[in-house]
C-alpha cells in the first residue's frame, strides 16, 4: 500500500510512519496539488514497486476498501480500467449530500462526457479505479498540466487516448466522517476550463493531418514542376508527382501525426492502405466536382474544385485514422 501525502496538516503522514508496517509505504513531497501527487504516486508504483495493476482510491473511506477485490475481479482480458462508478445502475452517492453537491457532481460528469468526448463513461470524475499498469505507462508521456479535481477527467481522457478499454462497476460513495472537502471555486473553474482544453487537444491530430495534407500539395507541385521541366511527359510527371506526395504524406503521418499510437500492422501494409484511401478520396473529390459542375454550370469551376476538397478531406482523415492508423 502506497500513501501519497504532501505534508497535509491533518497528520496523515505521521500516522503512516507511526503505523510501522513495511507493507505500507509513505511518499511525500512539496504540496503542488492533487494532480502532481497522483502522478508521483503512479510513477513510484510503476518504476519502484513495478506493479502489474494499480488501485487508485481516496484515503478518507469515501471509497470502501471492501470494494477493492470486486473491482479487481472486473479487470478481465478485455478490460484495462475498472471504474468504481456512482452513476451506473446500482451505484449511488451518500444520502447526506446536499442538492448543490449532487448538482455539481452530476453536472460536472455530464459536461466532461460530452465536451471532453468521454461519451460512454458515466462517472468521469471517479477517483476509485483499478488500472492496468501498461496503460498507465502509455498515458503518462502525455503529461498532465492540472492540479485540482479535474485530474480524474484528464487521466481518463489520456488513458482512453492511449487505448485503454474501460468498464464501470457500481459502488456507493460514502461521505467522509472527518474533515471537509477541499473542493473550492478555483477547482471548479479549472475543471471547466481544462475540460474545454481537452476538447481542443482532441482535435490536434486532425490539425496535424491537415498540415500534412497541405505539405503534400507543395510536394506534388514541386515534383511535377521538376519532372516536367526536365522533359518528362506531363501525364507521367503528374502521376509520379501524385504518388510522391502520397508517399510523403504517409511518412509524415506515420512518424508525426499518429506517432503516439500503437498502430496495428507493418508499415508496408499501412502504406498500401494509405494509397487506397487516397484513391478513394480522389474519387470522392472528383465526383463532387463533376456533380457540382453539372448542377451549377454557371459557377466558376475553381469553386467546384475547392468544394470537392471538403468531403474528400473528411473521408481521408477518418478512413486513415480508423483504418490505416487504427490503434491495436
Amino acid at each position: 500500500m502506497l500513501v501519497v501525502d504532501d505534508r497535509s496538516p491533518d497528520g496523515t503522514g505521521e500516522r503512516v510512519v507511526a503505523f510501522g508496517d513495511e507493507r505500507v509505504e509513505l511518499l511525500t513531497g512539496l504540496k503542488r496539488g492533487l494532480g502532481d501527487a497522483y502522478l508521483r504516486g503512479f510513477e513510484y508504483a510503476l518504476d519502484v514497486v513495478e506493479a502489474d495493476f494499480i488501485v487508485q482510491m481516496d484515503a478518507d473511506f469515501s471509497h470502501d476498501p471492501d470494494d477493492v477485490c470486486r473491482l479487481l475481479e472486473g479487470l478481465d482480458e478485455d478490460t484495462d480500467v475498472v471504474i468504481g462508478s456512482r452513476y451506473v445502475p446500482g451505484g449511488r452517492v451518500d444520502e447526506g449530500w446536499s442538492k448543490w453537491r449532487r448538482l455539481l457532481s452530476w453536472g460536472g460528469n455530464l459536461f466532461a462526457r460530452y465536451v471532453a468526448g468521454l461519451y460512454h463513461v458515466r462517472d468521469c470524475t471517479a477517483g476509485f479505479k483499478v488500472l492496468r499498469a501498461s496503460v498507465v505507462r502509455a498515458a503518462l508521456p502525455f503529461r498532465f498540466r492540472v492540479q485540482g479535481y479535474v485530474f480524474q477527467v484528464a487521466l481518463l481522457h489520456y488513458l482512453i487516448v492511449a487505448g485503454a478499454r474501460v468498464k464501470e462497476l457500481p459502488i456507493t460513495f460514502a461521505d467522509r466522517l472527518r474533515g471537509e472537502t477541499k473542493l473550492g471555486m478555483r477547482d471548479v473553474g479549472e475543471f471547466f476550463l481544462h475540460v474545454w482544453s481537452l476538447r481542443l487537444l482532441s482535435h490536434k491530430t486532425f490539425v496535424k493531418f491537415a498540415l500534412t495534407g497541405l505539405s503534400g500539395v507543395f510536394v506534388n507541385l514541386g515534383c511535377f514542376h521538376a519532372l516536367f521541366t526536365t522533359g518528362v511527359h506531363r501525364f507521367l510527371a503528374s502521376a509520379v508527382a501524385i504518388e510522391v506526395s502520397i508517399l510523403s504524406n504517409f511518412l509524415i503521418n506515420n512518424y508525426w501525426t499518429f506517432r503516439r499510437r500503437d498502430v496495428a500492422g507493418p508499415i508496408g501494409v499501412r502504406g498500401l492502405k494509405f494509397n487506397l484511401v487516397s484513391l478513394l478520396t480522389l474519387g470522392i473529390s472528383f465526383s463532387t466536382f463533376v456533380a457540382l459542375d453539372t448542377l451549377f454550370p454557371d459557377n466558376p469551376p475553381v469553386w467546384h474544385q475547392a468544394a470537392g476538397i471538403v468531403p474528400g478531406a473528411v473521408v481521408n482523415y477518418f478512413a486513415n485514422s480508423y483504418w490505416t492508423f487504427r490503434p491495436r
